[in-house]
């Protein structure tokens, strides 16, 4: 893949990534001194506050992922596999830029 056609995949990545943290801890309830319990009213306060956590976990590993494919990409190995080295299908990468491996080692049929 042309090099700065990943910096621009990578780029609108990054931009992907970071608005849809911004975006969740824009909605992030205000701290209370509450304790709600399972179970108890307001309980579904409860179950978003530990999805959200959840999703900015989420986030936070596809920013570390981010930031390794933008260290490969800056040594010349962006687009070769972390496991086997064989190349990565352009095709794969438009649609995952963060893809780290081929889709057979994904699925467990390659090395690694």
């Amino acid at each position: 893949m042309d090099p700065d056609h990943a910096q621009e995949l990578l780029t609108r990545e990054r931009e992907r990534i970071e608005s849809a943290i911004a975006d969740l801890r824009r909605e992030a309830p205000d701290e209370s001194d509450a304790r709600v319990e399972p179970g108890d009213e307001g309980d579904e306060g409860l179950y978003q506050d530990e999805f959200a956590a959840g999703r900015l976990q989420d986030y936070d590993e596809e920013l570390a992922a981010l930031e390794r494919a933008e260290a490969r990409l800056k040594d010349g190995t962006y687009g070769l596999s972390v496991d086997s080295g064989e190349p990565i299908p352009d095709e794969r990468l438009e649609v995952y830029p963060l893809a780290e491996r081929t889709v057979e080692e994904e699925q467990g049929g390659g090395s690694g």
